[in-house]
């Protein structure tokens, strides 16, 4: 058992002085406040809550500054999103593996207690599957990715992109096996994540939200121009727009950036329930744009 004794602690119902915390196999057992230290406890200033890492792509923690460099004023997402593709045909298994253990240590490091793993770099360098798992003790919500289409319509998936793309049924029986590798986590959770609209098709959106009764859901949309602009083109809809109006959405769901909405579908996003998922520095770096977060909390939304 460990023991932490604080100054200051931010507890459920506000800030607490002189707090004593005891953890037991990676847990927290007792939390004393008013109190004072024992012979042995860790000492501390201030003490806060483990954050939770909404959004983690781990394999692009190896590609950090590569894209870094200063190139045409043309560059945009699209452009990045052509150099995150070779680097992911070029990185083994292991090297995955390696990065993803490397960056969760960070993380808790930094004060993260939980990641979100959008995990969608499922198969080897050929397209054939494989599933390992690091284990770093990091709270982990497995998230594997639905990932079929080029863009919205169905559209073929191109070479950059083949050891993402699954099928219906193999995507359930990979949602089966990353079950079974956090089986033996503590605290582990299995969710899904269709990549985005332009990745699924609304039959497969329908089929693979089934497989996660109750789960988590994530999702990129909206967060690009473009991305709106094909959605329209296909749908006549906007991206959140059409997600609203044909799919379950609820507190379950997770929208990734959800940058580029119009009030009506800001003020429908945040009576769904569904949590908006910032990524501000990603958001910052690649261009994207603003969400529009006054908006989103005077509606209530998460």
């Amino acid at each position: 058992m460990t023991a932490i004794f604080a100054e200051q602690v931010l507890l459920p119902d506000g800030w607490h002085s002189n707090a004593r915390i005891v953890a037991s196999e990676g847990r927290i057992a007792t939390v004393e406040p008013n109190t004072t230290p024992r012979p042995g406890d860790e000492r501390h200033a201030i003490l806060l809550p483990g954050m939770p890492n909404l959004h983690s792509h781990a394999f692009q923690r190896g590609m950090a500054g590569l894209a870094e460099l200063r190139g045409p004023s043309a560059d945009s997402f699209w452009s990045w999103r052509e150099v995150m593709y070779r680097f992911a045909l070029s990185m083994t298994p292991d090297q995955v593996e390696a990065v993803a253990a490397q960056l969760y240590v960070e993380m808790l490091q930094a004060g993260f207690s939980r990641v979100g793993e959008f995990h969608y770099l499922h198969h080897d360098r050929d397209g054939r599957p494989y599933a390992n798992i690091a284990d770093t003790g990091i709270g982990l919500t497995l998230l594997p990715v639905f990932y079929a289409h080029a863009s919205f319509g169905g559209a073929a998936p191109n070479e950059g992109q083949r050891r993402f793309i699954n099928d219906v049924n193999r995507f359930s029986r990979l949602v089966e096996k990353c079950r079974e590798s956090v089986r033996t986590l503590n605290y582990a959770v299995v969710g899904i994540a269709p990549h985005s609209l332009r990745a699924v098709t609304p039959e497969e959106l329908e089929n693979i939200a089934a497989m996660v009764p109750g789960g988590p859901i994530h999702i990129h949309i909206a967060e690009q121009v473009k991305e709106v602009e094909d959605c329209l083109a296909w749908s006549g809809a906007r991206p959140v727009e059409w997600l609203l109006a044909n799919a379950n959405v609820d507190k379950r769901w997770c929208l990734i950036h959800a940058t580029h909405m119009t009030e009506t579908e800001t003020a429908a996003m945040a009576k769904s329930g569904a949590i908006a998922g910032l990524c501000p520095i990603t958001e910052a770096n690649l261009g994207d744009g603003t969400f529009a977060a006054p908006l989103f909390r005077q509606h209530g939304g998460r």
